[in-house]
């Protein structure tokens, strides 16, 4: 999982220099992209990252 705090500071600095996101993104793949639980969860974090945590897609 990749931090909201770095995530959101290392986009602002990918429009001069995008080596900081690469790296962050990077170690964050993963080779289970056929896993449902990693891929919800995936979506939940997206949801949080934009200021939505209202719902978990678990509880739908």
């Amino acid at each position: 999982m990749v931090d909201k705090d770095n995530y959101l500071s290392s986009m602002q600095r990918s429009v001069i220099k995008d080596i900081e996101i690469k790296a962050l993104l990077k170690q964050a793949l993963t080779d289970h992209i056929h896993d449902r639980t990693l891929f919800m969860k995936g979506i939940d974090v997206s949801y949080y990252y934009e200021g939505y945590s209202e719902f978990k897609t678990e509880e739908l």
